[in-house]
């Protein structure tokens, strides 16, 4: 039976993966920092009938992140969710900068370090699939926020070059605004926001999966935000920076 790595596993787009990954027989290797929701999730993955294992990990402490790297070589697995995140409601500029090293170190560091214990194992194999949790944000002016989430969409790109034959696919998933506990953890006020712009979390799990099985290095979940995603990659920058400036939420104003 394959296994499957979820980080950020305990709520939002992170347990929606856990979930759909248990009800189609994987076991799975639930990673999150609060280890009473981790056991709470356990519990009901198991009903499934499939072996859960839980790591309590910050992911922005190096060492609390070796632990789960260590987890990846020593037994590896077949499919590996790098879905952890958060967002910060401020200004670069006045902002917190320990809190902005702590957004790159979730939404970067933690990406590259856990994708490169997860791939030797995976190619050695010849099979296997990384899914990074990107956003729509990235192809926007939003801060550390977008610029992360643009780095993790042109990793993943970058490896499904690279990995092409290998019979290891990697995909960034895009996701647009999505109804998950992240926007009201980050304290953004995101009433204004009218309902045709929110995604549901199976929605994008569903599409995920579907474009990583194809091979697809980027998955957009919804019609409104591959056509909006499409614009924002072919539109004048200076027009995609005056669109930043007006999005609602504060600095992570796109995501999960």
């Amino acid at each position: 039976m394959s296994t499957a790595l979820v980080t950020g596993a305990t709520s939002g787009i992170g347990l929606a993966f856990a979930r759909t990954l248990a009800r189609r027989g994987h076991d799975i290797v639930l990673v999150a920092r609060d280890r009473a929701r981790l056991d709470l999730v356990a519990a009901e993955l198991r009903g499934h009938r499939v072996e859960v294992e839980v790591i309590a990990a910050d992911l922005a402490d190096r060492s609390q992140l070796a632990v789960v790297e260590d987890r990846l070589r020593a037994r590896p697995v077949e499919i590996l969710v790098n879905n952890a995140g958060f967002g910060v409601p401020q200004r670069f500029s006045t902002g917190d900068l320990d809190v902005e090293q702590q957004m790159l170190d979730v939404l970067v560091t933690t990406v590259m370090r856990l994708t490169h214990a997860a791939l030797p194992g995976m190619i050695a194999r010849g099979s296997g699939a990384v899914l990074n949790v990107s956003s729509v944000a990235g192809w926007i002016t939003g801060g550390t926020y977008s610029a992360s989430k643009a780095w993790v969409t042109v990793f993943s790109e970058s490896l499904s070059i690279e990995l092409a034959g290998t019979g290891v696919h990697v995909t960034a998933v895009c996701p647009g605004f999505t109804h998950t506990e992240f926007h009201q953890r980050a304290s953004m006020e995101m009433d204004a926001l009218p309902e045709w712009m929110w995604l549901d979390t199976q929605e994008v799990v569903d599409r995920a999966l579907a474009d990583v099985r194809k091979g697809r290095p980027v998955s957009v979940a919804g019609a409104q935000y591959k056509a909006l995603s499409l614009a924002a990659q072919y539109l004048p920058r200076p027009l995609v920076r005056a669109i930043g400036a007006r999005r609602p939420g504060g600095q992570a104003r796109a995501g999960r």
